[in-house]
Protein backbone atom coordinates (compact mmCIF):
# COMPACT_ATOMS: atom_id res chain seq x y z
CA UNK A 1 0.00 0.00 0.00
CA UNK A 2 1.30 3.25 -0.94
CA UNK A 3 0.64 7.29 0.28
CA UNK A 4 0.40 9.27 -2.84
CA UNK A 5 1.25 12.97 -2.81
CA UNK A 6 -0.53 15.68 -5.47
CA UNK A 7 0.20 19.08 -6.27
CA UNK A 8 -2.07 20.82 -9.09
CA UNK A 9 -4.96 18.76 -7.54
CA UNK A 10 -7.43 20.95 -8.65
CA UNK A 11 -7.03 21.46 -12.09
CA UNK A 12 -7.87 19.82 -15.23
CA UNK A 13 -5.33 16.42 -15.24
CA UNK A 14 -4.98 17.01 -11.32
CA UNK A 15 -8.17 16.83 -10.18
CA UNK A 16 -8.71 13.21 -12.91
CA UNK A 17 -5.69 12.02 -10.86
CA UNK A 18 -6.98 12.38 -7.84
CA UNK A 19 -10.17 10.69 -8.44
CA UNK A 20 -7.83 7.59 -9.83
CA UNK A 21 -6.01 7.30 -7.22
CA UNK A 22 -8.75 7.15 -4.08
CA UNK A 23 -9.81 4.07 -6.31
CA UNK A 24 -6.90 2.59 -6.76
CA UNK A 25 -6.05 -0.21 -4.25
CA UNK A 26 -2.41 0.36 -4.56
CA UNK A 27 -3.14 3.77 -2.98
CA UNK A 28 -4.77 3.83 0.60
CA UNK A 29 -3.64 7.48 1.23
CA UNK A 30 -3.51 10.49 -0.98
CA UNK A 31 -2.11 14.06 0.64
CA UNK A 32 -3.11 17.15 -2.13
CA UNK A 33 -1.55 19.99 -1.20
CA UNK A 34 -3.83 23.10 -2.61
CA UNK A 35 -3.88 26.83 -2.43
CA UNK A 36 -7.97 26.67 -1.79
CA UNK A 37 -9.73 23.72 -0.60
CA UNK A 38 -10.84 21.19 -2.94
CA UNK A 39 -13.98 20.33 -1.41
CA UNK A 40 -13.18 16.68 -2.18
CA UNK A 41 -14.49 14.13 0.79
CA UNK A 42 -12.73 10.41 1.00
CA UNK A 43 -11.43 8.83 3.61
CA UNK A 44 -8.52 8.02 1.63
CA UNK A 45 -8.07 11.69 1.43
CA UNK A 46 -5.52 14.05 3.09
CA UNK A 47 -5.85 17.38 2.17
CA UNK A 48 -3.46 20.61 3.23
CA UNK A 49 -4.06 24.17 2.08
CA UNK A 50 -1.22 25.95 2.33
CA UNK A 51 1.07 28.74 0.78
CA UNK A 52 3.03 28.09 -1.71
CA UNK A 53 5.22 31.39 -1.25
CA UNK A 54 6.27 29.59 2.45
CA UNK A 55 7.08 26.40 1.67
CA UNK A 56 9.34 25.80 4.92
CA UNK A 57 6.03 25.91 6.85
CA UNK A 58 4.90 22.29 5.43
CA UNK A 59 8.57 21.00 4.12
CA UNK A 60 7.84 17.67 6.69
CA UNK A 61 4.20 17.26 5.49
CA UNK A 62 5.62 15.97 2.17
CA UNK A 63 6.13 12.50 2.28
CA UNK A 64 5.30 9.42 1.01
CA UNK A 65 5.68 7.04 -2.01
CA UNK A 66 4.88 9.14 -4.86
CA UNK A 67 4.93 12.93 -5.71
CA UNK A 68 2.56 13.79 -8.49
CA UNK A 69 3.65 17.01 -10.01
CA UNK A 70 0.12 18.73 -11.87
CA UNK A 71 0.45 22.20 -11.01
CA UNK A 72 0.16 24.49 -13.93
CA UNK A 73 -1.07 27.82 -15.16
CA UNK A 74 -1.40 30.56 -18.34
CA UNK A 75 0.50 33.59 -19.61
CA UNK A 76 -3.31 34.84 -19.08
CA UNK A 77 -4.81 33.75 -16.13
CA UNK A 78 -1.20 34.65 -13.92
CA UNK A 79 -1.20 38.08 -15.44
CA UNK A 80 2.70 38.08 -16.25
CA UNK A 81 5.73 36.21 -17.50
CA UNK A 82 7.11 36.34 -13.59
CA UNK A 83 3.40 35.08 -12.31
CA UNK A 84 3.43 32.07 -14.71
CA UNK A 85 6.96 30.87 -13.74
CA UNK A 86 6.90 30.99 -10.25
CA UNK A 87 3.62 28.64 -10.86
CA UNK A 88 4.93 26.47 -13.62
CA UNK A 89 8.91 26.14 -12.26
CA UNK A 90 9.04 27.89 -9.05
CA UNK A 91 6.64 25.85 -6.94
CA UNK A 92 6.70 22.65 -8.97
CA UNK A 93 10.39 22.43 -8.08
CA UNK A 94 10.60 23.67 -4.30
CA UNK A 95 8.18 20.71 -3.88
CA UNK A 96 10.27 18.09 -5.52
CA UNK A 97 13.16 19.56 -3.99
CA UNK A 98 11.50 19.03 -0.27
CA UNK A 99 9.89 15.68 -1.56
CA UNK A 100 13.32 13.85 -2.75
CA UNK A 101 14.85 15.54 0.74
CA UNK A 102 12.29 13.85 2.56
CA UNK A 103 13.28 10.63 0.62
CA UNK A 104 10.52 10.28 -1.37
CA UNK A 105 11.25 7.44 -4.45
CA UNK A 106 9.15 8.56 -7.50
CA UNK A 107 8.21 11.71 -9.06
CA UNK A 108 5.93 11.72 -11.79
CA UNK A 109 6.09 15.65 -13.67
CA UNK A 110 3.15 16.69 -16.32
CA UNK A 111 5.67 18.44 -18.50
CA UNK A 112 5.02 19.58 -22.10
CA UNK A 113 5.37 19.19 -25.90
CA UNK A 114 8.86 20.55 -27.21
CA UNK A 115 9.85 21.27 -23.86
CA UNK A 116 13.74 22.39 -23.98
CA UNK A 117 15.79 24.66 -21.52
CA UNK A 118 17.17 26.43 -24.67
CA UNK A 119 13.96 27.03 -26.33
CA UNK A 120 13.35 30.65 -27.55
CA UNK A 121 9.52 30.27 -26.91
CA UNK A 122 8.96 30.92 -23.09
CA UNK A 123 6.68 28.15 -22.41
CA UNK A 124 9.00 25.39 -23.60
CA UNK A 125 12.05 26.95 -22.18
CA UNK A 126 10.23 26.95 -18.74
CA UNK A 127 9.46 23.56 -18.63
CA UNK A 128 12.65 22.39 -20.09
CA UNK A 129 14.45 24.35 -17.50
CA UNK A 130 12.05 22.68 -14.71
CA UNK A 131 12.70 19.24 -16.48
CA UNK A 132 16.44 19.68 -16.21
CA UNK A 133 16.40 20.99 -12.50
CA UNK A 134 14.07 17.91 -11.19
CA UNK A 135 16.42 15.53 -12.79
CA UNK A 136 19.18 16.74 -10.63
CA UNK A 137 17.30 15.82 -7.63
CA UNK A 138 17.66 12.31 -5.71
CA UNK A 139 14.25 10.92 -6.56
CA UNK A 140 15.17 6.98 -7.52
CA UNK A 141 12.62 7.06 -10.90
CA UNK A 142 11.90 10.85 -12.68
CA UNK A 143 8.68 10.25 -15.13
CA UNK A 144 8.08 13.53 -17.16
CA UNK A 145 4.54 13.25 -19.71
CA UNK A 146 5.17 15.48 -22.19
CA UNK A 147 1.74 15.58 -23.97
CA UNK A 148 0.68 17.97 -26.37
CA UNK A 149 -2.30 20.46 -25.65
CA UNK A 150 -4.76 18.59 -23.62
CA UNK A 151 -8.76 18.97 -23.71
CA UNK A 152 -11.14 18.40 -21.37
CA UNK A 153 -13.71 20.19 -19.28
CA UNK A 154 -12.10 23.57 -17.09
CA UNK A 155 -13.72 25.28 -14.75
CA UNK A 156 -12.39 28.38 -16.18
CA UNK A 157 -13.36 29.06 -19.75
CA UNK A 158 -10.42 29.19 -21.77
CA UNK A 159 -11.37 30.41 -25.30
CA UNK A 160 -8.12 30.84 -27.28
CA UNK A 161 -7.05 27.02 -25.67
CA UNK A 162 -10.85 26.05 -27.31
CA UNK A 163 -10.36 27.77 -30.61
CA UNK A 164 -6.71 26.15 -30.58
CA UNK A 165 -8.18 22.68 -30.23
CA UNK A 166 -10.66 22.65 -32.53
CA UNK A 167 -7.77 23.56 -34.69
CA UNK A 168 -4.85 21.20 -33.99
CA UNK A 169 -7.82 18.50 -34.29
CA UNK A 170 -7.86 19.27 -37.57
CA UNK A 171 -4.32 19.72 -38.45
CA UNK A 172 -3.28 16.37 -36.34
CA UNK A 173 -5.94 14.29 -39.10
CA UNK A 174 -3.01 15.40 -41.75
CA UNK A 175 -0.43 12.43 -42.44
CA UNK A 176 2.34 12.93 -40.05
CA UNK A 177 1.09 15.36 -37.82
CA UNK A 178 -0.83 12.68 -35.34
CA UNK A 179 1.34 14.11 -32.94
CA UNK A 180 -0.10 17.26 -32.80
CA UNK A 181 -3.72 15.81 -31.90
CA UNK A 182 -5.52 17.01 -28.73
CA UNK A 183 -5.18 14.68 -25.19
CA UNK A 184 -7.73 14.32 -22.58
CA UNK A 185 -6.76 15.18 -19.42
CA UNK A 186 -8.02 11.63 -18.13
CA UNK A 187 -5.93 9.89 -20.52
CA UNK A 188 -2.75 11.89 -18.71
CA UNK A 189 -3.86 11.55 -15.33
CA UNK A 190 -3.89 7.79 -16.44
CA UNK A 191 -0.45 7.69 -17.94
CA UNK A 192 1.08 9.34 -14.73
CA UNK A 193 -0.87 6.98 -12.44
CA UNK A 194 0.82 3.97 -14.41
CA UNK A 195 4.25 5.47 -14.75
CA UNK A 196 4.30 5.62 -11.07
CA UNK A 197 3.28 1.45 -10.69
CA UNK A 198 5.81 0.71 -12.90
CA UNK A 199 8.19 2.27 -11.28
CA UNK A 200 11.49 1.72 -13.33
CA UNK A 201 14.67 3.71 -11.59
CA UNK A 202 16.57 6.51 -13.70
CA UNK A 203 14.60 9.15 -15.93
CA UNK A 204 11.65 8.58 -18.70
CA UNK A 205 10.54 11.13 -20.85
CA UNK A 206 7.44 10.21 -22.76
CA UNK A 207 5.79 12.07 -25.43
CA UNK A 208 2.23 12.13 -27.26
CA UNK A 209 2.09 8.51 -28.61
CA UNK A 210 3.90 7.06 -25.54
CA UNK A 211 1.55 8.79 -22.97
CA UNK A 212 -1.58 6.86 -24.99
CA UNK A 213 0.44 3.67 -24.66
CA UNK A 214 1.42 4.57 -21.16
CA UNK A 215 -2.04 4.85 -20.51
CA UNK A 216 -3.56 1.73 -21.51
CA UNK A 217 -4.70 2.87 -24.77
CA UNK A 218 -4.01 0.60 -27.82
CA UNK A 219 -2.58 3.25 -30.73
CA UNK A 220 -1.73 1.58 -33.99
CA UNK A 221 0.09 5.18 -35.23
CA UNK A 222 2.67 4.24 -33.25
CA UNK A 223 5.70 2.26 -31.95
CA UNK A 224 6.95 3.96 -28.73
CA UNK A 225 10.04 3.30 -26.93
CA UNK A 226 8.82 2.78 -23.22
CA UNK A 227 11.87 4.16 -20.90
Amino acid sequence: MKKAIVIGATGLVGLQLVQLLLRNSSFNEVVIFVRTSSRIQNAKLTEHVVDFDEPEQWRALVTGDVLFSAMGTTLRSAGSKDAQYKVDYTYQYETAAMAADNGVPVYVLISAAGSDPRAKLFYSRMKGELERAVERLAFDSINEIRPGILSGHRKDLRIGEQVGIAIMKVVSMLPGLQNLRPIPGKTVAMAMLNAATYNKPGIHKYTLGEVYTLAGYNQPDYKPAMG
